[in-house]
């Protein structure tokens, strides 16, 4: 099947062609015309279910914008304002209307008309949205919009001074790899000394955003905050209790690969301990790994990978540089993390991330290329609501194009040692990142099923969740007071709360789909592309069989995957 990115923006057949959205009384006409608009027949409805797509993806494109411009510049307030304004102004305003439309489409009789398959998923989610909507929560939820992106202002400030010169976080985080040992150990304690003059603002925005989250649930009838947001993020095919067991299978089957990556680290750096500041280390003469100069040069030969693997995920890339859609290098006054932010009229993506010029960059870039992949393919789905995909396969989108990458690296390294190295560094943190996943997502069960907890309460328990599922081969010793702000680091609790757990779910997937890869792998793109272009048009299950996976994340499954990547990472040591 021929697959293009020469995508073209929708066009508008309702909105006029130039529209730009001010302010609500702008947009308001179009949401009271389809709330009046009468429903005939099964041609009109599709027509009907066709203009609302058009105003969503419209909406939609407007906010991430936004988003995306107040990101990439934290200092600039009117940046911040206008987004807030939408988020206060104009979001608000437009959720009556969102119900009210929810409500018409299952209560018309020409929905029983429409197929079955390819609505499925899309009336199961219109009626959760009803199920949850109550009219006093639209305040709270625009306050919580403004407040979750407290977050990034917070840590976009963050700067450590090393050498003479002031580096963000995220730069500073090259040090850890110096193979002075003094030098890792500076920088480290100098990245948690200003993680801790923060700690009591983030504190007290966490603690009033769980405040807020919780009146949400209590106001839509539920017992707390975590079964509320199981059901908006639309975990329609797993419970609690399946995190649960998945919390217990990485103790049993992934701890025990952990203590043995670390414990070959510390016996390769000749230490009597290794301590937190010695994991990204090499021995004394092995250089850091620079894959890449700039963002320029991440960019060029992420495409000569991508070109390697299969060239329309190369062409992806493409049209967003042409459209100019990339902001890849640290600096500061830009928020932390990375993501891939979907743009429902323009189809091709953006890309945001925080490089530096490390190991770790690589990752993220092909990483969030695997999202914009994914955005390319699910683009000429009929509706916007199709193309809103579980998380749970967005992430083996991205965690796949990882390990599906690693055969085409030599893009970024010019000899075997360094390429080797690249790999050894990418399945061990295919290995590593599980415990912190399981980590993560308990504490958030926690906290949410304890709301009115103290800040003392809230360490304690996060100090003995780590404990749980910390490696005996590192040592800690020493450096309580930085362990105890850990999760402040993950932006993840602060602005989208319980996503989290996807990234276990798909690490797995990524795995299975990387298996296959071994195998054959023009069937294995075939299965992950096919997977992806249906969008969300599918339930979790259905997607995961497409891309010829298993939903589970029983013990007896994650054994199976970790054996076979613990193999082939015994390979590259050998």
């Amino acid at each position: 099947m021929t697959r293009t990115a020469d995508i073209k923006k929708l066009t508008h057949n309702y909105l006029p062609q130039d529209f730009v959205l001010t302010n609500w009384e702008t947009i308001e006409p179009f949401f009271k015309e389809l709330n009046e608009r009468p429903i005939e027949s099964k041609v009109t409805l599709e027509k009907w279910l066709k203009d609302l797509s058009e105003l969503e993806a419209f909406i939609s494109e407007d906010a991430c914008w936004r988003q995306i411009k107040m990101t990439c510049d934290t200092t600039d307030k009117s940046l911040e304002e206008a987004f807030n304004y939408f988020c206060m102004e104009i979001q608000p305003q437009m959720q009556p209307y969102a119900d009210a439309l929810n409500k018409k489409l299952v209560q018309s009789p020409y929905t029983a008309e429409l197929d079955a398959k390819e609505y499925y998923t899309y009336l199961r989610s219109v009626n959760k949205s009803i199920e949850l909507f109550r009219t006093e929560n639209i305040p709270i939820q625009a306050e919580l919009s403004v407040l979750q992106q407290q977050y990034g202002t917070i840590a976009g400030k963050m700067t450590v001074q090393m050498e003479g010169k002031e580096y963000t976080l995220q730069q500073a985080a090259k040090f850890l790899e110096h193979e002075d040992r003094a030098v890792r150990e500076e920088v480290y304690r100098k990245i948690q000394d200003r993680r801790l003059q923060d700690q009591e603002s983030l504190h007290e925005l966490f603690s009033t955003l769980i405040e807020k989250r919780n009146q949400v649930a209590v106001n839509a009838g539920f017992a707390n905050y975590r079964d509320y947001k199981f059901v908006e993020l639309g975990r329609f095919d797993y419970t609690k209790e399946d995190c649960f067991q998945f919390h217990a299978a990485v103790k049993l089957h992934v701890m025990p690969l952990l203590d043995k990556i670390y414990t070959r680290k510390r016996e390769k750096l000749a230490l009597d301990k290794l301590k937190p500041w010695d994991t990204e280390a090499e021995p004394a003469g092995t250089l850091p790994l620079r894959p890449f100069t700039d963002g320029n040069d991440l960019y060029e030969k992420s495409v000569a990978c991508f070109e390697a693997l299969n060239p329309f995920f190369a062409d992806c890339l493409r049209k967003m540089k042409a459209l100019k859609h990339f902001d890849l290098e640290s600096r500061k006054g830009k928020a932390p993390g990375g993501y891939n932010c979907p743009l429902a009229e323009s189809g091709a993506p953006f890309i945001f991330m925080n490089a530096a010029g490390q190991m770790g960059d690589v990752t993220t870039m092909v990483h969030e290329g695997g999202h914009a992949v994914h955005s390319f393919l699910s683009h000429p789905l009929a509706l916007s609501g199709f193309k809103e995909y579980p998380m749970e396969i967005a992430e083996v989108a991205s965690m796949a194009m990882e390990l599906f990458t690693m055969e085409h690296w030599q893009s970024f390294f010019d000899n075997e040692a360094d390429l080797k190295r690249a790999k050894e560094h990418q399945l061990e943190r295919t290995i590593t990142i599980f415990p912190w996943i399981a980590i993560i997502d308990k504490f958030q069960h926690w906290v949410y099923e304890n709301p009115n907890h103290t800040v003392e309460q809230r360490t304690n328990t996060w100090q003995n969740i780590v404990k749980e599922f910390s490696s005996k081969s590192i040592d800690f010793s020493g450096l309580k007071q930085y362990r105890a702000i850990g999760w402040q680091r993950q932006l993840h609790l602060f602005e989208v709360p319980f996503y989290y757990i996807e990234y276990g779910i798909a690490q797995l997937g990524a795995i299975g789909m990387w298996m296959q890869y071994q195998k054959n792998p023009t069937a294995a793109l075939e299965n992950y592309m096919n997977a992806l272009a249906l969008g969300g048009t599918r339930t979790l299950p259905e997607l995961y069989k497409t891309a010829g996976l298993e939903f589970n994340f029983s013990p007896d499954y994650v054994k199976t995957l970790m054996d076979f990547t613990n193999e082939e990472l015994e390979k590259l040591y050998n």
